[in-house]
């Protein structure tokens, strides 16, 4: 048991040294104050830094074993810690007073100290401010000299600081001229400003420090501000125990978005029925459910919900749960910015709006100021009102107010309101502001009191009630006065009467001006019932006097006592705190974390009501300020968050209050935005490189947090393994981490531990090493690689770099292995087949996401040597924002360079450039720059030798580097650039070209990419300089770069050669153009059209030619356009020549004229004209319809055609089966194709197509089977078809083919049946005594037979009356010597088998000497004649339309023509399908053709 308690003595007391200070040459003092030192020496063994526990506090390894032997054995657990903590104590004061006398004796042997000169305080290492974590320790210390010693104070706040008052809390220390102050478990309360004030008799000498603690939970931010974070209401038993495990964080939104706030927690038990009490604040004000914040608690999450965020909702939020000890709470704050607003410039929304002092007569509405950076400054305030229920919104003020408040009165008695604000600035208004909660316009009974009883019912007394006297006329208000003065409105205020009677009383108020006594009355248009009221319309620099008189049913009270005189802004002081507060004092900003910093002001000396402040940042160079707040901060110091690292920034504050924003405070001063300094970690990894039996040579590693600092040196201590104490390497540190111990013993094992110290000062020591032999090496193979980093990390490669071993053993090292193995694991994989001759290796094809550990092996001709230590894990993903090394040439000077921004530097960072993987120090061929996070290496001479790998790596970095691999071929690409630049020519965009102006003018240009406004130039033409003169204009525009000039007489002379000289600085350009032959005939042939333009357009013109559009109704319209026209103008429309006579003449004056061309087919193709004339000249527009514009104007017309066909209906003939499509227009010479089972199909006498002005058709003559099937046919218009199909077949085809079937029969009947031809007339009139002969010609087969009739009674051939019949086709009847008696109506009956005909005939015979009588309606007549009778000759067979016979010489009356009155149908003709040279269905030209015919 001892041993084991003298080896957990061991591990513990290499803690328990006394820290190193830093000092010049030496971490011990002089000889001449042994005695002092000693006590020193025995106060830092018995009371240890902060940094080292003490004993007591600590939970040693040894109680832990023998609690576990007591519970296994059984033994007693009291007498085991007993024993345990006698052997420490005792052990303890054996080693102190060893230490002791070693540090006495060495002091004694050093010698005497030379007095030095009398001397005032003078700190050589001032204090430096920190920012720590709550419950964790800070230590501040300096270094004063001085003659005679100082004596060194403490004070916080200019408080003397009293260790003895808080005991353990502070701890003073003077070691070695160290004055150091540690402040143990640090609050929040312990922040502010800590001095050191060194005095002695010569003087006095201060150093001052911030020290600001926070709390480190809640991502670093500074959470519990004095006053910020809510205090605990009460206590809340509860029976869980929680843990919050993975909190939300520092927060940032806009408004409009939604943000939720989670925080994970284990709860032990936990219920799913009894969730732990949890509570939400935003800054000191407990949240509630409600329609903005939406609350959840179970399965081990808390979450706050914002649907909607509005700056209302930014602040510090606070998660409180009520746990078993107690609570456990967790802060962080949540920032909102502002919504992008509708007008560009306009302000952001206002916030908090409140609504207060609400009665009858009016509601005060109060809100704070939005904050504004760069947007102009906000002039007021409208104040919007909606009632609750509704939607709309009413503005209530007509101006903008300039006060963060606003009575608003007019309000409905008894309805609820909700209140909104929006800004207003010179560029707009703002979004409106998150809507108040609702108010009741309604009037507070205050004279009622109300009295409690058991029960449900309660006793309401209203005071006159109580009154003995009854009273009808009230008394006067008493202590009227002006509760708020503003530049907009006073608040007036007075005690109501008593007492008033019992009738409801109102109130009027009066004013006047100065000392006059002329009162006027304010509220004509309100009846007011409430003691108070705001009075607006008082005149700027006036004051009034103001009185109130009572009034009920009965009458009026007397006038109240007037006020004094009130003025809406008061001069004289009598109103205290109007007005915007004055500027904030001095601003402090600190470091806080990587991405925030800690900023504190002084209050201003006016606050006059302050409600905030808002604090503003603005990064050094830019002149471009942003809030770093958007809702008004209570306190004077801010966490601002949200920085970028590396970035240096000024920070400012303004005070706000109802008034509006203060002038700005001064800036701060700039602030580099980094962690806050701290004295770094532990070195860690010794590792022994070196052993020559006397000597080692060590190597550690960097401290994983360097403090925010630049490590300085290292201090080594050392101790033989077997040996408790340890002692200083060297009294001086070392620089590298690389040193080599001297003077050891041969055989002897040593362990050792380093420090690292900063501008800080000394950090924590490393854990001891593992205990290395003194032995010398005399291996044959290498030792190890040491210094293992890392560069260059990205998603899938790795650059891995090492320092070369110390011992090479026993040949020079040829090269090395490299071996990599994933985190974890110890199965480690040979990267490089091949050993690498340098010492770096690239890895790639790595995991994204992946942690791996490497070592390195050397290798020599005798093998491999022994690997180095494992690395460190490093993970294969690339840092945010990393960039890489880009290649460049200066625009300026033509040098080559290669840059690279950093992605995160520190004010310690400084950029490494290599070549190869080996630093540039000092360089004749390149030189480096380095400026904020920027670099740039530039190359002096670029030459071959300048080709390789460039690399670059930021120092005190998460590894920011990077490399750039220069080839031949990139180099040669940027000399040549480098040579343009150095050499320079005037970069041209466009060469020397040429443009035809109007008027017929020629323009030359060129245009240079840039020009200065110092450039010099000349045109030469054909070897001759130009010069600006008249006719010819040169100028030139720096903005566009162009040089120009217009010729405006260009003639045959102009042709030529010409060239433009630049001259812009330094450089130089020159362009040419040749304008010969061809080429210039081109030229000069458009200005001479231009010209010609010129002057047309000077008289009426067309602005646009004649063009062709087709209307829905598939009608052309021919259109142009006028310009330049007048009244007398004269528009005319031509066609070959012809005019055309239009239905409505053209109105030039319209400004459009059209010519519409109905059913529009090929007849209609010519020449169009267009003239339009008048006294200033004339314009012509020719148009030519042939070719290609017909062919267009067709596929036009079938395009609209072709949409609007209708599907194929089937229509049976006596010819057989059609079908027809129809569409709006149809015209042949569309480009219409029919299909029958995807074979086209061409007209013939079996398959006839054809058409009319709304239809297509086909027609299948004689069908048969083989004509069954799909039909189709498809319209094209040039660009697509459009088709349409038919199935005929099955029952449509039996159904249709009998259908024709009938219709056939039914035609053969109609053709063959009898008829009369022609011949006869309807009304013949015959003088008695005359012959009368009526003939007519008959049809039919088989030969029809022949009746007459009179009067409906057949006629027989007699003497009288001779009927003939002749050749079947002739017959006539024959009355000789007529008398009037033979007048009557004659018929003749045609018949054969397949019908007939009958047709009347009226005659009337008059006796000579009588009227030829008229005939009637209707009906024709000839004058008497005395034809010979002639025989009618026969027709030919193949004749289908017989002739009509000449009459008779005996018939008095001639013939008319058949075609007129005879109605005798002519024969059917064979097929309705129109003969080939007849298909077109296109209607006689004379109906459609708007073109009159030629004069």
């Amino acid at each position: 048991m001892p041993a084991r308690a003298i080896t957990l003595y061991r591990q513990e007391q290499t803690q328990h040294q006394s820290s190193k200070h830093v000092v010049h040459h030496s971490r011990k003092s002089s000889s001449q104050e042994v005695k002092k030192k000693q006590v020193q020496a025995t106060e830092a063994m018995a009371e240890p830094a902060y940094t080292v526990p003490a004993f007591r506090e600590r939970a040693p390894e040894g109680m832990q074993e023998y609690q576990r032997m007591a519970a296994h054995f059984g033994r007693d657990l009291g007498h085991l810690q007993q024993e345990l903590n006698r052997m420490k104590v005792a052990t303890h004061e054996q080693v102190k007073n060893i230490e002791i006398s070693r540090e006495v004796k060495g002091m004694s042997l050093r010698k005497d100290v030379p007095v030095e000169v009398p001397k005032a305080p003078d700190f050589l290492v001032s204090l430096r401010s920190h920012t720590v974590w709550e419950k964790t320790p800070v230590k501040l210390f300096c270094t004063v000299s001085g003659q005679p010693n100082p004596i060194v104070k403490w004070y916080r706040n200019d408080v003397a600081i009293e260790p003895l008052s808080a005991p353990g809390k502070y701890k003073i220390e003077n070691k070695y001229g160290v004055h150091s102050l540690i402040i143990s478990r640090c609050a929040v309360i312990d922040s502010g400003v800590y001095s050191a004030v060194a005095t002695n008799p010569q003087g006095k000498a201060t150093s001052k420090a911030t020290v600001c603690v926070r709390r480190p939970q809640g991502g670093g931010e500074l959470s519990h501000l004095p006053g910020q974070v809510p205090l605990l209401s009460g206590i809340h038993p509860s029976k869980l125990e929680v843990t919050l495990l993975d909190s939300f964080g520092v927060t940032f939104g806009t408004e409009g978005e939604s943000v939720s706030l989670v925080a994970n927690m284990v709860v032990v038990p936990d219920l799913p029925n009894l969730p732990p009490e949890a509570m939400w604040y935003r800054d000191d004000t407990l949240l509630t459910a409600s329609r903005w914040a939406e609350m959840s608690i179970g399965g081990g999450v808390a979450k706050l919900t914002l649907p909607h965020l509005n700056k209302d909702d930014e602040g510090l939020y606070t998660l409180r749960i009520w746990t078993k000890d107690g609570t456990t709470e967790h802060s962080a704050y949540l920032f909102v910015k502002d919504a992008t607003p509708t007008v560009a410039g306009a302000p952001g929304a206002p916030m908090d709006v409140t609504v207060s002092d609400a009665n009858a007569d009016y509601v005060l509405v109060s809100w704070k100021p939005p904050n504004t950076t760069h947007e102009a400054p906000i002039t007021g305030y409208f104040v919007d009102r909606r009632k609750s229920g509704t939607k709309d919104w009413v503005q209530c003020n007509d101006s903008p107010v300039k006060v963060c408040k606003l009575p608003v009165h007019g309000l409905t008695e008894g309805a609820s309101y909700h209140f909104r604000v929006r800004a207003v600035n010179k560029d707009g208004i703002s979004l409106p502001s998150r809507m108040s909660c609702g108010v009741t316009a309604a009037e507070v009974e205050s004279d009622v009191e109300v009295i409690k009883i058991e029960g449900k019912y309660d006793i309401a007394i209203r005071q006159e009630e109580l009154q003995g006297v009854y009273v009808t006329i009230p008394d006067p208000p008493t202590n009227v006065h002006a509760t708020e003065i503003n530049k907009t409105y006073i608040v007036l205020s007075w005690t109501p009467p008593s007492p008033r009677g019992r009738a409801p009383v109102c109130y009027l108020i009066e004013k006047c001006e100065g000392d006059s006594h002329i009162w006027q009355r304010v509220n004509t248009a309100v009846q007011l019932r409430s003691p108070r009221y705001p009075v607006f319309d008082m005149e700027d620099k006036k004051s009034y006097r103001f009185r109130i008189i009572t009034i009920n049913k009965y009458g009026s009270s007397e006038p109240s006592e007037p006020t004094a005189p009130i003025q809406k802004v008061d001069p004289y002081g009598v109103v205290l705190n109007i007005g915007v507060p004055s500027a904030p004092g001095q601003v402090i900003a600190s470091r806080n974390t990587k991405t925030s910093a800690f900023v504190q002001w002084e209050a201003p000396k006016h606050t006059n009501n302050l409600m905030g402040y808002y604090v503003d940042a603005s990064v050094i160079g830019s002149k471009a300020w942003f809030p770093c707040n958007h809702r008004p901060y209570k306190h004077n110091r801010f966490v601002v968050h949200g920085l970028i690292p590396g970035d240096t920034y000024v920070f400012r504050v303004q005070a706000v209050n109802a008034y509006g924003l203060s002038e700005e405070s001064q800036e701060s001063a700039p602030l580099f935005i980094d962690a806050a300094l701290s004295t770094p970690s532990a070195p860690y990894g010794i590792s022994l490189l070196n052993c020559n039996g006397s000597s080692m040579t060590l190597a550690w590693k960097r401290p994983k947090h360097t403090g925010g600092s630049k490590i300085t040196s290292y201090y080594l201590d050392k101790r033989e393994a077997e040996l408790v104490a340890w002692k200083e390497v060297s009294p001086s540190p070392a620089v590298h981490r690389i040193f080599t111990v001297e003077n050891l013993t041969s055989g002897v094992f040593y362990e050792f531990k380093v420090q690292a110290v900063n501008l800080a000062g000394v950090g924590l020591p490393s854990e001891p090493s593992k205990a290395f032999a003194c032995v010398a090496w005399t291996m044959a193979e290498p030792g190890p690689a040491y210094d293992i980093s890392f560069w260059e990390v990205r998603d899938s490669s790795i650059l891995v770099q090492w320092r070369a071993p110390v011992y090479s053993g026993e040949g020079p090292i040829t090269g090395y292995f490299v071996d990599m193995a994933k985190k974890g694991s110890s199965d480690f994989v040979t990267v490089n087949a091949e050993p690498v001759g340098h010492c770096y290796l690239k890895v790639t094809g790595l995991e994204s996401g992946a942690s791996y550990v490497f070592r390195v092996r050397a290798v020599n001709d005798k093998g491999v040597g022994k690997p180095s230590n494992v690395s460190d894990p490093v993970c294969a993903k690339t840092l945010p924002g990393t960039k890489e090394i880009s290649c460049g040439v200066d625009e300026e000077t033509g040098d080559i360079f290669l840059n690279f921004e950093a992605c995160e530097i520190s004010e310690s960072s400084k950029f490494n450039w290599s070549k190869s993987y080996k630093e540039i120090t000092e360089s004749s061929r390149v030189s480096i720059t380095s400026s904020g996070r920027q670099s740039k290496l530039t190359f002096v001479n670029p030459e071959t030798e300048d080709l390789g790998i460039y690399s670059v790596a930021v120092t005190d970095t998460d590894g920011v580097s990077s490399s750039y691999s220069i080839n031949e071929e990139e180099l040669k690409n940027v000399l040549d650039l480098s040579y343009n630049i150095r050499h320079p020519t005037v970069p041209l965009k466009t060469e020397l070209n040429y443009e035809i102006l109007e008027k017929g003018h020629v323009r030359f240009w060129v245009q240079a990419l840039k020009l200065s406004s110092s450039v010099n130039y000349r045109f030469i033409v054909n070897d001759k300089a130009i010069t600006s003169a008249e006719g010819c204009k040169i100028s030139h525009d720096v903005s566009t770069g162009i040089i120009q000039m217009t010729v405006e007489n260009f003639t045959k002379a102009s042709e030529g050669t010409y060239t433009i000289q630049i001259q812009d600085g330094k450089a130089k350009s020159q362009s040419s153009l040749v304008l010969v032959g061809d080429a210039f005939k081109a030229a000069l042939k458009e200005a001479e059209f231009q010209r010609k333009e010129h002057i047309r357009k000077q008289g009426p013109h067309f602005s646009e030619y004649l063009s062709f559009h087709v209307t829905d109704d598939c009608t052309v319209i021919l259109v142009c356009k006028l310009a330049n026209v007048k009244k007398e103008t004269t528009f005319s429309w031509f066609k070959e020549d012809d005019e055309i006579t239009v239905d409505v003449p053209p109105n030039p004056m319209s400004g459009s004229c059209s010519l519409p061309i109905p059913m529009f087919s090929r007849k209609d193709q010519g020449i169009y004209k267009a003239v339009l004339s008048d006294d200033r000249g004339k314009d012509t527009s020719v148009y030519d319809i042939s070719g290609k514009v017909f062919e267009d104007i067709i596929n036009a017309l079938a395009s609209i055609a072709g949409s609007s066909a209708s599907e194929l209906v089937l229509q049976c003939t006596p010819e057989g089966i059609r079908l027809q499509c129809y569409m709006k227009y149809y015209t042949e010479e569309m480009k219409t194709s029919w299909f029958h089972r995807d074979s086209k199909i061409s007209s013939s006498e079996k398959m006839r197509i054809g058409g009319t002005s709304e239809m297509a058709w086909m027609q299948i003559c004689e069908p048969t089977d083989k004509e069954k099937g799909h039909y189709t046919i498809e319209i094209h218009d040039g660009e697509k078809a459009h088709s349409r199909t038919f199935d005929l077949s099955g029952q449509a085809y039996t159904d249709a083919y009998a259908e024709f079937q009938r219709l056939k029969a039914a035609a053969f009947a109609e053709k063959n049946r009898g008829r009369v031809v022609g011949g006869l007339p309807d009304v013949v009139t015959i003088m008695e005594k005359k012959s009368l002969s009526l003939t007519c010609t008959v049809w039919g087969d088989p030969s029809p037979e022949v009746t007459w009739f009179k009067n409906e009674q057949e006629v027989l051939s007699d003497d009288r009356y001779k009927i003939t019949f002749e050749g079947g086709k002739f017959s006539s009847l024959t009355i000789n010597s007529v008398y009037v008696e033979d007048s009557g109506k004659y018929s003749i009956n045609v018949r054969n088998k397949y019908g007939g005909e009958f047709v009347e005939i009226t005659v009337s015979v008059y006796k000579q000497g009588d009227e030829i009588p008229e005939p009637k309606l209707g009906q024709m007549s000839r004058p008497a004649a005395t034809p010979k009778p002639a025989t009618p000759a026969p027709q030919s067979a193949k004749t289908p339309t017989p002739q009509t016979p000449t009459p008779s010489i005996k018939s008095p009356t001639p013939t008319p023509p058949p075609s007129v009155k005879s109605p005798t149908p002519t024969p059917a003709p064979k097929s309705p399908t129109p003969p080939r040279s007849m298909r077109s269905p296109t209607p006689p030209r004379s109906m459609r053709s708007p073109t009159p015919t030629k004069k």
